[in-house]
């Protein structure tokens, strides 16, 4: 029978033991929360180190997202193999060498001048020509040259008759003044498309275009421009509200916002930031730039209140639970999606790189659906057969990583947000029509951003709305082709005089309707 020992220990003894037990608790407490506060701060750190690399990137970096993988058969250039010094070895060589002439020398490539471009003729005759010299021929050099543009003064003459002998009945007989886009005003509509297309296609503020014309000899203010431009805008809003109307009436909108700084009195000495929502055709090619003050839903609620069709958008919460009258199905961008991969390379590059291999997959048929100039339903079959099961490989692969990573570093934030929207991601599987991205509308919000670098700002709420009439009617020449300076020189001469009915005519589009 085995014997038990028992061990009798004293109540001071006891409570000592408790003590030190309590104090290990603590201790053991403490060197959890310090473990705690280290994953914690390991965290922070890669997520600062994250945004530091895509500061770096902004400031320094290529601002091209294309993603290409590394070949691992091709040597890099600072892991180059040690070179084998093979031993010197020695060896005469003899040959014969012919001298070039002058006639041997290759002639350099000259560019050939566009045919349509007028040619001046500067004919230089020889000196000292003896008589009885006969022309056989010219010898023609092309130079390309060129020269400012001109501003003249079109004086529009109109002759005044006397009727009759009768000093009583003598009448005055003159022609009608023809309509001019500034009524009372003295710029033509050449001189104010001149300004417009340059401030916003070629992005010069109107102080350069001010410096500019005093070299040619023209002194016009600042103030007198933008007046004209307040006028041009004016006699330009019906022609807006009709390129609004059509693109409303679509069934497929892309849209997009970006900000723009704008003065106001509430903010001296600051600027307020707004915000022009651009909502895009991709089927029509018409583009309309809407400005609002916020970047509340009630923007996008207040220009679809009565869009029912497609819509298709980035993340944003604010085109979520719109509240409009007709029926929207959502669409998401891959771009968008792509860009996340794109930005965690300096987290995860392993988990990166898989991602963007797989979505250029998608692209590459995208491409190939370009290129072979399908039709809406051939496009649809393509996708079906090729991009649905990239599109099924990427969903597993996401899914089973999404466990795996830090829900707050750049990898797993480009993993949530794929999954989140990844339902409507995919709907552009269903119809030939759709695009798979909102680049289209990324590139005509492009101009905006070139001059915000140039003007800076808006100068008020209303010059604000005046940018958004303009950018939309030269982004939609743009998308159709159509020469800015010449269509918007035309439209402001007959505009006055045009019916308003028919507005939708002088669009900048090839076949209104």
């Amino acid at each position: 029978m085995a014997s038990t020992e028992t061990i009798t220990i004293s109540k001071a003894a006891h409570q000592a033991l408790l003590a030190e037990l309590n104090m290990l608790r603590q201790e053991l407490a403490r060197h959890k929360d310090m473990v705690s506060e280290y994953d914690a701060m390991v965290v922070e750190l890669k997520l600062l180190k994250h945004e530091l690399a895509q500061l770096k990137r902004m400031l320094f970096g290529a601002k091209s997202e294309r993603f290409v993988a590394a070949n691992p058969n091709q040597l890099t250039l600072f892991e180059l193999p040690e070179p084998q010094k093979p031993e010197p070895q020695t060896q005469q060589i003899n040959y014969t060498r012919t001298k070039a002439g002058q006639k041997d020398k290759q002639q350099p490539l000259r560019l050939e001048l566009p045919a349509h471009l007028p040619r001046k003729q500067q004919v230089i005759e020889p000196q000292n020509l003896p008589e009885g010299a006969r022309l056989i021929g010219n010898a023609i050099t092309e130079v390309l040259e060129y020269e400012p543009g001109s501003i003249y003064v079109r004086q529009i003459v109109r002759p005044k008759y006397v009727l009759g002998q009768n000093q009583e009945q003598t009448q005055i007989a003159i022609a009608e003044l023809p309509s001019l886009p500034i009524e009372k005003g003295n710029a033509g509509a050449s001189m104010l498309a001149h300004l417009i297309v340059s401030k916003y296609a070629d992005h010069l503020p109107f102080y350069r275009q001010v410096q500019m014309f005093k070299r040619q000899k023209l002194q016009l203010s600042e103030s007198t421009i933008n007046g004209w431009f307040s006028a041009s805008c004016q006699l330009l809003e019906p022609l807006y509200h009709s390129l609004v109307a059509k693109v409303q009436s679509s069934g497929y909108l892309q849209a997009d916002e970006t900000p723009i700084a704008v003065l106001t009195k509430d903010k001296p000495g600051s600027t307020h930031k707004g915000y022009l929502w651009v909502y895009h055709d991709p089927m029509e090619r018409l583009v309309v730039f809407d400005y609002q003050a916020g970047r509340g839903r009630e923007g996008p609620e207040k220009f679809l209140k009565d869009f029912s069709g497609v819509l298709q958008t980035d993340g944003y919460a604010a085109y979520n639970g719109l509240r409009l009258k007709g029926h929207i199905l959502q669409l998401a961008c891959m771009a968008h999606a792509r860009r996340n991969f794109e930005k965690a390379l300096d987290n995860d590059s392993q988990r990166a790189e898989t991602a963007l291999l797989l979505i250029g997959k998608l692209y590459q048929i995208e491409r190939m659906a370009k290129e072979n100039h399908l039709n809406h339903d051939e496009i649809k079959i393509l996708r079906q057969q090729q991009a649905q099961p990239v599109l099924e490989q990427l969903h597993r692969w996401l899914s089973e990583q999404h466990a795996c990573v830090l829900p707050k570093s750049a990898i797993g934030q480009a993993i949530t947000y794929m999954l989140t929207l990844w339902p409507r991601l995919i709907r552009y599987l269903d119809d030939g029509r759709y695009q798979m991205d909102n680049n289209l509308i990324e590139n005509t919000i492009r101009p905006v951003a070139l001059g915000r670098k140039n003007y800076l700002f808006a100068g008020s709420h209303e010059g604000a709305k005046r940018a958004a009439m303009i950018y939309s009617l030269l982004a939609t020449c743009k998308l159709n082709e159509v020469e800015p300076f010449g269509w918007l020189s035309h439209t402001l001469e007959v505009l006055p005089d045009h019916p308003a009915n028919q507005l939708y005519k002088l669009l900048p589009i090839k076949n209104p309707k």
